[in-house]
């Protein structure tokens, strides 16, 4: 991935917990990893335990944003999610996935939208 690409990523995910937090939703941790993929962000917001998927472009060019969470990658956020609860043995809460899809314009402002409980992973929810 390229400088450019990680640096625009960055700033989508700082712009996306200064977002959650603005709402009240309390930021457990940030880009937490695993062999089989990564959560951008997990947030508690009340009782839900929230897994957060962030999208950054600069333009519409390529469409939306959300538009680059597809049913693969729904698939890799679950397994990490479901791997997440099973370490910190939270497997009886409630969880809800998220989409934060943010366009920077030039001059460095941000269009935000949270899409709340968005999909539903495939794998270890059912």
């Amino acid at each position: 991935m390229s400088d450019t690409r990680i640096t625009l990523g960055k700033l989508g995910e700082d712009i996306a917990t200064a977002h959650l937090k603005k709402n009240g939703l309390q930021i457990i941790t940030r880009n937490y990893r695993q062999k089989s993929g990564e959560i951008d962000i997990i947030a508690r917001d009340g009782e839900w335990l929230v897994f957060i998927e962030v999208k950054t472009r600069k333009s519409l060019r390529y469409g939306q944003p959300f538009e680059a969470v597809t049913p693969k990658k729904q698939t890799q956020i679950g397994r990490v999610a479901l791997d997440y609860m099973t370490r910190n043995k939270l497997l009886d809460q409630a969880v809800r996935f998220d989409v934060i899809s943010i366009i920077v314009n030039r001059d460095g402002k941000a269009d935000i939208e949270h899409l709340p409980n968005c999909f539903e992973p495939v794998i270890g929810f059912y």
